[in-house]
């Protein structure tokens, strides 16, 4: 049988071609056009829609904001949907309520595109610093309290993370920090597994395949492809010594999981 340090040396899926096909040569032309057409048109309309929706629902800001950047998904999925198929599992599981904190693998750019997969809207990302650079996107993020855990200190991020908790919502976490070139999990940063501890709330695991093949590190046309996102129970952290070892524990389910996820998809 398989043990999880076994697990986690196995091999990834062959890397696509280098060279794109007539599908990926349609899937950049069409995409890339509509999704900058989309973005501009957003931040367009968006304070007007921030301000009526806010009159309407008397939402706080943060939480309409969080809203948009999860309708941002959707509609990005809709312009990607002739090419790619998404498909989700294990979402419907009782014990995945807020408040809670996801993790989940890293494989692409557009993996946090995919986490309007999430039947929830009211979720606070963890990233690192590169994504408040980029103009169009750092004003929502900022609005919608996004952590920028590059740059903030433990005392800030678990200031940051309290105030998530107390309004029952959900932390996401990247927990690799950066994309996996290799398809495989890289090692865990230990802050969402600290915080877990810290706040006696669960973590869960999320599992994402198939944005390795849309658009991997380092290349820039996209490739048809099927992606899921699988959520597996929540782990609640109170059982373990500390948080390196739910961290371990974590990545090893991941790690098995993501492993009976490629088998399953088709060659």
């Amino acid at each position: 049988m398989a043990t999880p340090e076994t697990i986690l040396r196995e091999k990834p899926v062959a890397a696509p071609p280098a060279v794109p096909g007539p599908a990926a040569v349609l899937m950049t032309l069409v995409v890339y056009p509509l999704l900058i057409a989309w973005t501009f048109f957003g931040l367009l309309v968006s304070p007007l829609f921030f301000l009526v929706w806010r009159l309407v629902t008397g939402l706080p800001a943060g939480r309409i904001a969080r809203q948009l950047i999860w309708i941002y998904g959707r509609s990005w999925m809709a312009i990607v949907a002739p090419f790619v198929r998404f498909r989700r599992a294990g979402l419907d599981q009782p014990g995945i309520r807020p408040p809670a904190i996801f993790v989940v693998n890293h494989l692409s750019f557009f993996d946090t595109f995919c986490m309007a997969l999430l039947p929830f809207s009211d979720i606070t990302f963890a990233v690192r610093s590169w994504p408040f650079r980029m103009f169009w996107y750092a004003g929502f993020m900022r609005l919608a309290g996004y952590l920028d855990v590059e740059t903030m200190n433990w005392e800030e991020c678990l200031i940051a993370g309290r105030r998530v908790m107390e309004r029952d919502g959900f932390l996401l976490f990247f927990p690799e920090g950066h994309r996996s070139r290799s398809g495989e999990l890289q090692r865990f940063y230990s802050g969402a597994f600290r915080l877990a501890r810290e706040f006696g709330v669960p973590v869960i695991p999320l599992c994402l395949v198939g944005t390795d093949r849309l658009l991997p590190p380092g290349r820039r046309w996209l490739r048809p492809a099927r992606v899921e996102l699988r959520a597996l129970p929540p782990v609640d952290p109170a059982p373990f010594a500390d948080h390196g070892e739910l961290r371990r524990h974590v990545k090893a389910l991941m790690a098995g999981e993501l492993k009976a996820m490629r088998q399953e998809r088709p060659a």
